[in-house]
């Protein structure tokens, strides 16, 4: 027998959007564009493969943040869209999702051109190619700072027996777009450590050693990333410590009750929602419960069913 709960009429938009984060991308768009353009110009210009590539290399990263903006507007925008049932914040995750997608294509890309040039090297015009990176490498810092929330700032939560959880609140779509502009300055610091190489030490070879390198390094950012967003995708987070606390607080009830059914999934930064069954033998409400589970507020949804044996 299932007892019956109170109706609660209430909101299931469960996050705000980041207007500081669109905004802040946007600008960083706009400075990747203008970089992109100046660099695929500069190698026309100059006959430098390794300012076309890099040229190139930075458009797919424009790509990416116009992405996120665009996650960022459809979030805002279906954000009263009732088709929606927990919000829209998982748009932003999709488009996080699919910029750690880009960034797998962007290293694959990076690898093949590494690997061609080592096998056949070109002739690079240094001087013109060390200024335009170090340009570049200034445009991307510029945008790392504009973007610096996108890095994992998650807080600890203070739970009632006193041990801390780490239960991130960042941005994953704010970040997929911190890590391209991450990955492209790094790129360009290897870029101008090969190319001074080439100069001084005639170490032509550094040039595809350091694309090889970098190559690794985005790869393994946006596997990272892929992880992330794609357990929040999929819902697959039932290995949150948050489920364990759930777990927690129905073991210390006054009324003894055994959970026979629980999900947890997220639908905000640092918000879950749950669905929790118990079987008990006691006199309780499911509203009893709610008001334990209440003492962790990342739980701004919770669905309770009393079963009685």
């Amino acid at each position: 027998m299932t007892s019956p709960m109170t109706v609660r009429q209430h909101s299931h938009a469960f996050d705000d959007g980041d207007p500081l984060a669109e905004k802040n991308t946007k600008h960083a768009v706009l400075l990747t564009a203008v970089m992109m353009v100046a660099e695929i110009a500069g190698g026309w210009y100059y006959n430098s493969m390794a300012l076309l590539a890099d040229g190139w290399h930075m458009s797919s990263h424009a790509l990416a943040l116009g992405l996120s903006v665009l996650a960022y507007v459809l979030a805002r925008r279906w954000s009263d869209d009732k088709r929606f049932a927990f919000g829209t914040w998982k748009i932003e995750i999709l488009g996080g999702y699919t910029s750690a997608i880009l960034l797998v294509l962007v290293a694959g890309v990076m690898l093949y051109e590494s690997v061609e040039r080592l096998f056949n090297p070109t002739p690079i015009h240094y001087d013109q190619a060390i200024a335009i990176a170090a340009l570049g490498l200034l445009v991307n810092l510029a945008c790392a700072w504009l973007l610096r929330g996108g890095h994992d700032h998650g807080h600890h939560h203070h739970g009632h027996d006193n041990h801390d959880h780490h239960h991130g609140h960042h941005d994953l779509n704010l970040r997929s777009a911190y890590i391209h502009v991450i990955a492209d300055a790094a790129t360009s610091v290897l870029a101008i450590i090969a190319l001074l190489g080439g100069k001084y030490w005639q170490a032509g070879w550094l040039d595809p050693v350091m694309g090889i390198a970098g190559a690794a390094v985005v790869a393994v950012w946006a596997r990272g990333l892929l992880r992330q967003c794609g357990r929040i995708l999929l819902d697959a987070e039932m290995d949150h410590p948050v489920v364990d606390e759930i777990r927690e607080v129905i073991a210390a009830s006054p009324v003894p009750a055994t959970i026979c059914d629980l999900h947890v999934w997220r639908v905000g930064r640092g918000k879950f929602a749950c669905i929790v069954g118990l079987v008990t033998d006691g006199e309780v409400s499911p509203d009893d419960f709610r008001r334990q589970l209440s003492v962790h507020e990342e739980l701004v949804h919770v669905t309770v069913e009393v079963n009685r044996r």
